[in-house]
C-alpha cells in the first residue's frame, strides 16, 4: 500500500482508527504529517475524526498517536509477564521443540519426546563421549543420511523462519556444538536466554546465565545428568581432534609440572626416525623471548600405556562384577529406527505421488517443458536422498541381533572389564589431571604425577 502510494495511485487511506495504520508515533509523524502530503495522500480515520484535510486536527492526531503507542508498551509489559510466569512455571512457550521433542497434543505448553530425532541426539552424545570432534560427528551424520534439524522440520511440514535449502540442510559443528550444550535434554526447562531490546525493535540481545529461568524435571529427559555431566567435562578440556577427527586419550588433562600449561600433541617427523607422536608444554615468554620448557615433553604411547595399565588394575581390584548389574533391556534404538522407517515410507509415497500430478499438469498444459524438467529433477533429487536414506535403516535393522539374555550380557561385560582398549569417556571420569616433569638429563627419569578423582 505504502508503495503505491508513492507512485500516486490513490488519494485516501482510509482506517476504522488512526491505531489501525500504526501505533508508533514515530511513523505517525513519517507518514501521516510527513510523506503521506507530499505523495498527495489524504489519511481518514472514522472513529478518531482524524483527518489531514481538516486544519488544526493535527494535535488531536499526535495525542492519538501518543496514547495509542503508550497501549502498545502496556500491552507488550503484560503479555511479557504472562510469558514470564509460564517460564517460572517450566512450561514451554516455544514456537517449535528443541530437535529430540515434540509438543504434547495434549498440552501445548509440555514437551514429550520424539523417538526418531531423540535417537540421533543419544548418538551425537554417545560419539562425544568417545572423543570424537564436533565436525566428525557432523559428517558421520551426513554420510549416513540423517536430516539437520532444519531439514527434519521442513519434511514434517512444520513451518520456521529458517526453511531448509536445496542443499538439504546438512549437520555442521556449529548444530553439533548447541546440541552438546543444550542442559533441555537432562529433563531441565531452560528458557529466557535472549530477549528484545524492547517492544520497538526485533533486536535480540544475550541474558547472563544467572537471570534464566530453570526449572527441573518438567518433561522427560533423552540424556541422563551423568553422561551430560560426563559429556560437558569432556568439552571442557579444550580437547582438539587428530586430521581423522578424533582426539587422542589424554587431550586436555596433561600438564606441565613447572609452568602448568596444557601440554599439546606434536609429531615427530625428522627423516630416518619412526613417526612417533609427543606430548610438550606450550611456548611461555622469557626475557622478551619465546621458549619451550626445557626437556617437558614425553612420548604419548607410553604415556598412554602407563595410563591405561592404572586404570586397568584399580578397576579389576575394586570392582567386582554381580549379575544384579547386567539387566537386558529394551532396545529403543531399534524403535526409533522403525519409527524412521515408516515416516520415510510415507514421505516416498507423497512424492511418487507428487511426480504423478506433475506429469499429469505437464500433459494438461500447466507447465512447460522447461518448468516440467526443473521441478521433476528437484522432486527427483529428494527422493533419491530418501531412498538412500531408507537403505541404510534397512540395512542396520537387519544387522541389528535380538535382545542378548543376561548370561550373554554376562559374558560380554566381563571381556569389556578387562579393557583392552581404555575408551576416554573412563579416562575422563576418572582422572582429574596429569602432570608431566622435566627428564633428567642423567639419569632419563622424568616424574608422572597423576591426580585421580576418586
Amino acid at each position: 500500500m505504502l508503495a503505491a502510494a508513492k507512485q500516486k495511485k490513490f488519494q485516501v487511506i482510509l482506517c476504522k482508527t488512526q491505531s489501525r495504520f500504526t501505533r508508533d508515533m514515530e511513523l505517525v509523524e513519517k507518514y501521516i504529517h510527513g510523506l503521506f502530503p507530499v505523495w498527495g495522500i489524504r489519511f481518514i480515520a472514522v472513529a478518531d475524526h482524524a483527518d489531514t484535510e481538516v486544519k488544526g486536527n493535527k494535535k488531536a492526531r499526535q495525542i492519538n498517536g501518543l496514547v495509542n503507542e503508550w497501549y502498545l508498551e502496556d500491552l507488550s509489559e503484560n503479555v511479557r509477564m504472562v510469558f514470564d510466569l509460564k517460564r517460572r512455571e517450566g512450561q514451554y512457550i516455544g514456537g517449535f521443540p528443541i530437535y529430540g521433542y515434540k509438543k504434547d497434543p495434549a498440552h501445548k505448553n509440555h514437551i514429550i519426546i520424539d523417538p526418531e530425532a531423540a535417537e540421533v541426539v543419544r548418538r551425537i552424545f554417545r560419539w562425544s563421549l568417545e572423543g570424537r570432534g564436533k565436525q566428525s560427528i557432523a559428517y558421520m551424520l551426513n554420510e549416513q543420511g540423517v536430516p539437520s534439524p532444519a531439514r527434519y522440520k521442513a519434511e514434517r511440514g512444520w513451518t520456521c523462519n529458517h526453511p531448509a535449502k536445496n542443499d538439504y540442510g546438512l549437520w555442521n559443528k556449529t548444530t553439533i556444538w548447541r546440541i552438546l550444550h543444550n542442559e533441555m535434554y537432562t529433563g531441565t526447562m531452560i528458557q529466557g536466554r535472549r530477549r528484545k531490546v524492547s517492544y520497538k525493535s526485533k533486536v535480540l540481545i544475550d541474558v547472563p546465565e544467572e537471570q534464566w529461568y530453570r526449572v527441573e524435571g518438567t518433561h522427560e529427559p533423552i540424556i541422563d545428568w551423568e553422561t551430560f555431566a560426563a559429556v560437558q567435562q569432556n568439552l571442557s578440556l579444550r580437547a582438539k581432534t587428530d586430521g581423522g577427527g578424533e582426539t587422542h586419550l589424554l587431550s586436555g588433562l596433561v600438564k606441565c609440572m613447572d609452568c602448568g600449561s596444557t601440554m599439546s600433541k606434536v609429531a615427530d617427523c625428522r627423516q630416518g626416525r619412526p613417526r612417533r607422536a609427543y606430548l610438550r608444554c606450550k611456548l611461555y615468554a622469557d626475557s622478551g623471548k619465546a621458549r619451550l620448557c626445557t626437556r617437558h615433553s614425553i612420548r604419548l604411547d607410553k604415556l598412554e600405556e602407563l595410563i591405561s595399565d592404572r586404570i586397568r588394575y584399580y578397576v579389576q581390584t575394586y570392582y567386582k562384577l554381580e549379575p544384579v548389574d547386567i539387566q537386558p533391556k529394551q532396545d529403543a534404538g531399534r524403535e526409533a529406527l522403525e519409527q524412521e522407517r515408516r515416516s520415510l515410507t510415507a514421505q516416498l509415497e507423497k512424492r511418487s505421488q507428487a511426480l504423478k500430478t506433475l506429469y499429469l499438469d505437464k500433459v494438461s498444459g500447466l507447465l512447460t517443458d522447461g518448468q516440467f524438467a526443473d521441478l521433476n529433477q528437484s522432486f527427483l533429487k529428494e527422493k533419491g536422498r530418501l531412498e538412500q536414506r531408507l537403505a541404510k535403516i534397512e540395512s542396520e535393522l537387519v544387522d541389528q541381533e535380538k535382545p542378548q539374555q543376561q548370561a550373554d550380557l554376562m559374558e560380554r561385560a566381563k571381556v569389556l572389564l578387562k579393557l583392552e582398549t581404555v575408551p576416554r569417556e573412563l579416562v575422563v571420569a576418572l582422572v582429574d589431571k596429569i602432570e608431566i616433569g622435566e627428564r633428567n638429563p642423567d639419569t632419563g627419569e622424568q616424574q608422572v604425577r597423576i591426580t585421580w578423582k576418586f
